[in-house]
């Protein structure tokens, strides 16, 4: 098993609304930023409990909409063991503007949120034009940047890889496309077409492991599949934690035993490799 490991995708959450006001995106708060608030000091433990050297924090979409600002004091508190991903509007006009300030912040990693538990459906402005300007900005600067999207977003993602092939782009959850029916995976192809284009990478994401074990999918044949087409350079591991169920150590140790199939070269690259090529900060001093 992987003696090291990175995490792409925890978040955390204030107790202090005042501080850190919430303003979901869509106006509705999702569940598990109510009812499993999980403070940055919180994560630290956890973090020192399941084994995870350092982290790149997700912002809470679903609690703080835009204002990164939790995120910032956590990177600003421990620099040494966190870096920041945030979000910003991409339509609007002072996106790229917002976008610097924030990496003046110390963050490192963008973010756009287009589907998610209380956004079911995939939006549609992923590949507006008035988003260009941001991704020109995240490509001038070199920050990659993260997308919660669906399969059927393809063609909008498709738009923006060809305009802009010099982003790096990680793509949360693999999509989570329907893997049920197990191999060969077909409604899995559109994701996995994607692999031909470089500047394309994956987080695989204890949600991707779960949907990995239902019906007749398994990890050895469905993540097997992805490694083979995207290499192990190419994805990185995320806890998602505390969205979902379970302690970090225990996502972590699950994760762990989901890829235990793979070389150890493959789990390096997954667990910590992958991480700091994608966010540089994580690579620590």
């Amino acid at each position: 098993m992987p003696a090291r490991m990175l995490d792409i995708h925890p978040h955390i959450i204030s107790p202090d609304t005042k501080r850190y006001p919430q303003k979901p995106l869509g106006g509705t708060q999702s569940t598990w930023s109510r009812d499993r608030p999980t403070t940055y000091e919180q994560l630290l433990a956890a973090m020192d409990e399941a084994g995870v050297a350092r982290a790149a924090i997700v912002q809470s979409s679903t609690c703080y909409g835009f204002d990164n600002s939790y995120v910032a004091d956590a990177v600003a508190a421990h620099p040494e063991r966190f870096t920041g991903v945030f979000s910003v509007d991409v339509l609007a006009a002072d996106a790229p503007e917002k976008i610097r300030y924030w990496i003046d912040k110390g963050l490192t990693g963008l973010r756009l949120f287009t589907t998610g538990s209380t956004m079911p459906n995939q939006a549609t402005w992923l590949a507006d034009p008035k988003t260009f300007p941001a991704w020109k900005c995240a490509g001038e600067l070199g920050i990659p940047v993260c997308v919660q999207m669906q399969q059927s977003g393809i063609p909008q993602l498709k738009v923006l890889i060809d305009r802009f092939p010099n982003v790096t782009m990680i793509i949360d959850h693999l999509m989570r496309p329907p893997i049920e029916d197990g191999p060969p995976y077909a409604g899995a192809e559109p994701m996995l077409a994607l692999s031909k284009y470089k500047n394309v990478n994956l987080k695989l994401t204890i949600i991707s492991v779960r949907e990995a074990k239902k019906g007749k999918a398994r990890p050895e044949t469905f993540l097997r599949k992805v490694v083979k087409e995207y290499g192990a350079s190419r994805i990185a591991w995320g806890s998602n934690f505390p969205a979902s169920d379970g302690t970090l150590k225990q996502i972590a140790d699950e994760s762990r035993e989901a890829l235990s199939f793979l070389s150890a070269e493959e789990q390096d690259w997954i667990f910590w490799g992958t991480a700091q090529r994608l966010y540089p900060a994580l690579a620590g001093k």
